[in-house]
């Protein structure tokens, strides 16, 4: 059984004493000065923060949807072997829905025998799974053909690279 004295105190020694006597001064204090500083300070706002510029970066928008071409606007007419690389070899490079490959001899000779006209006309209406234009809306009916004369040449053709337009005045 253990012998527990009903009237001592957690407080044994005399430096334990002073600490107590002290915090229970201390305590009391600094939570009345915290409190007298709160009610007598009031809340004050940065007079620069209702200023029309400062407003505005505040509420301006997060994001921007614009509508147009991705980037800045071309140059020039794109050749035939840009045009390829940045469109139509998703399809073109492994056959994707009956695409005729690049370099596949056998697959391009019909094709090739009907002439750019004829691969032209389809291309630009789109045939099969081809979209219209192979998708992209922007490609005008000169660089259209140079991307058909550039995949009908590396695949045993011999066309004729269109020539590019005059320069408008």
């Amino acid at each position: 059984m253990s012998t527990h004295d009903e009237h001592s105190s957690f407080i044994k020694t005399p430096q334990q004493l002073i600490v107590v006597v002290l915090l229970s001064f201390l305590v009391p204090i600094i939570g009345i000065l915290l409190l007298v500083t709160l009610v007598l300070n009031k809340p004050s706002a940065d007079p620069a923060a209702l200023s029309p510029e400062a407003v505005t970066a505040r509420i301006q928008p997060v994001g921007r949807v614009e509508f147009g071409a991705a980037g800045g606007a071309a140059t020039g007419p794109r050749s035939g072997e840009e045009i390829v690389k940045s469109a139509c070899l998703a399809c073109h490079q492994a056959g994707v829905a009956n695409a005729p490959k690049i370099g596949d001899k056998a697959a391009w000779a019909p094709r090739i025998r009907i002439g750019l006209k004829g691969m032209l006309a389809d291309a630009i209406k789109g045939i099969n799974a081809m979209p219209p234009r192979g998708g992209v809306a922007d490609l005008s009916d000169d660089e259209l053909a140079r991307a058909i004369v550039y995949m009908a040449n590396q695949s045993g053709g011999s066309l004729k690279e269109p020539a590019a337009p005059a320069a408008k005045k």
